[in-house]
């Protein structure tokens, strides 16, 4: 089956050249070579044009937040590539820009000699108007296809306002497009291209063993991680019968798959078929009152992690799709606009700066110990990010400046972060994709309220308390 139309975006109206040498798929966001549409179509365009195939994938050092932590996710993730590219006998370049503006001139030329240029169509973060700007300046035809998840992003004509209306949406509309699953390996049947010699000998390419000596945030230190293939059978095996635990930051059953998501290591498409092996699942009930169990036909457990999976992540692809504004104040409800607006002035019994906040300094030991995961692990447990959010609003001098403060810890630290399932929990801290609750508070007005006495109340958390409650790495913003 061919890549689905409705996946594909023309970025340029360059003619596709049939007498280049390959075929080059720029891979920035899909960083994987299983279950990848963009992978796949520009296989496709390869066999048809009887072209080989050049995969490039870079790593530049000049994005924001740009750390040893994040840029070693990636060189990771680039060894595997590379591996599988050359048992796959097709071409692979990767290249790691070793000072700010190195690789500036390379994709242009890679694609002088190529007939036609594929990437990944991914609408957050800088991505965007990186590919907008490559399609202005390759002398052939660019497109970007869409590899994020289960429905496409172009499915859907209207940004959600809430999880429950986007549940119903997709219950009607996800049944048309699961059949249209991505080719476990595009790669098979494929002949390989090298880079030109001139350009491979200008921009050498190389995939470091470490970033140590790159000019980008040494202070963030990495963070290990296990094969992603491991992570998804791990959990598929010994935690999903167990999910149903999952608020309890003392239980170790959540996926962990949230890093290989945002860095493209691992594909939903790939994630949800491992699921539905394990349940044995033939379709969806044809129903789409928007519940949250019962339309998959599958255990409460697995419905609930698909209800993450599918319904919470694609929601925030959604709204970065459709939304320029998706990371500002501005794009919260109205009614949470006001709200805040109101009580924007009110007194806060504790106030911390941004250094503060980073370092773990402040009165509340729960908060300390859910800060300390984030900069010694890269992650907070589920439930507690929520928390660690609503505290940074009672906490802050504005809302606004709550907004930044999370945006900036979170995108710093999280190996998730920069991510729009990121900035879906980031802002529905403020009340995107909520509904107002009363009594009105101090600071929050109508927002929904947490407190760490009351989820002590609630869950154990003595242990993880134990665990992170020293003092956090770093002491600095």
């Amino acid at each position: 089956m061919s890549v689905p139309e409705i996946r594909i975006e023309p970025m340029n109206a360059r003619p596709v050249r049939a007498d280049g040498r390959y075929v080059l798929y720029w891979m920035i966001a899909a960083r994987r070579t299983t279950f990848n549409f963009g992978l796949e179509r520009a296989a496709e365009i390869a066999r048809e044009l009887s072209r080989p195939l050049l995969v490039f994938e870079a790593l530049r050092c000049d994005y924001r937040w740009a750390s040893d932590r994040i840029h070693a996710a990636i060189l990771r993730g680039m060894e595997e590539n590379k591996a599988r590219c050359a048992k796959a006998g097709v071409g692979y370049f990767p290249y790691v820009e070793p000072e700010r503006g190195a690789g500036r001139g390379l994709l242009e030329a890679l694609a002088r000699d190529a007939c036609a240029v594929v990437t990944d169509d991914y609408p957050c973060f800088f991505l965007p108007a990186m590919v907008a700007a490559a399609a202005r300046k390759l002398p052939v035809k660019l497109e970007a296809v869409d590899s994020n998840g289960l429905l496409p992003l172009r499915a859907a004509e209207q940004a959600f306002p809430t999880a429950y209306a986007f549940r119903r949406f997709l219950q009607k509309e996800l049944p048309l497009h699961l059949p249209c699953m991505p080719a476990a390996d595009p790669l098979k049947g494929l002949s390989g291209a090298e880079a030109p010699a001139d350009v491979a000998k200008r921009w050498a390419p190389a995939t470091p063993p470490d970033p140590s000596g790159l000019p980008i945030d040494h202070a963030v230190a990495p963070v290990t991680l296990p094969a992603p293939r491991n992570v998804l059978a791990r959990f598929i095996g010994e935690k999903l019968a167990r999910y149903g635990a999952r608020n309890e930051p003392e239980e170790d059953v959540t996926s962990g798959l949230s890093p290989y998501l945002h860095f493209g290591h691992v594909s939903a498409h790939e994630v949800f078929l491992a699921i539905a092996g394990r349940e044995k699942w033939r379709e969806p009930a044809p129903h789409s009152q928007g519940r949250r169990e019962g339309w998959w036909g599958m255990s409460p457990e697995a419905e609930a992690f698909l209800d993450q999976l599918v319904t919470w992540r694609e929601l925030g692809f959604n709204m970065c799709a459709l939304r320029d504004d998706y990371d500002a104040f501005e794009s919260l409800p109205d009614w949470a606009l006001r709200t805040l607006g109101k009580h924007e002035r009110d007194p806060r019994e504790h106030a911390y700066t941004l250094e503060e906040f980073a370092a773990a300094r402040t009165h509340d030991p729960l908060w300390n110990a859910a800060q300390t995961q984030l900069v010694r692990e890269g992650r907070i447990h589920n439930y507690l990010r929520m928390l660690w959010g609503k505290k940074i609003l009672e906490w802050a001098a504005t809302p606004r400046e709550a907004l930044a403060t999370m945006v900036e810890l979170n995108n710093r630290y999280a190996l998730d972060g920069r991510d729009p399932n990121s900035y879906s929990g980031i802002l529905w801290c403020l009340g995107r994709y909520d509904r107002p609750w009363g009594p009105e508070r101090p600071v929050f007005g109508t927002v929904r309220y947490m407190s760490s006495e009351n989820t002590a109340r609630k869950h154990r958390v003595k242990e993880y308390l134990r665990r992170y409650g020293g003092a956090c790495p770093t002491a600095s913003s």
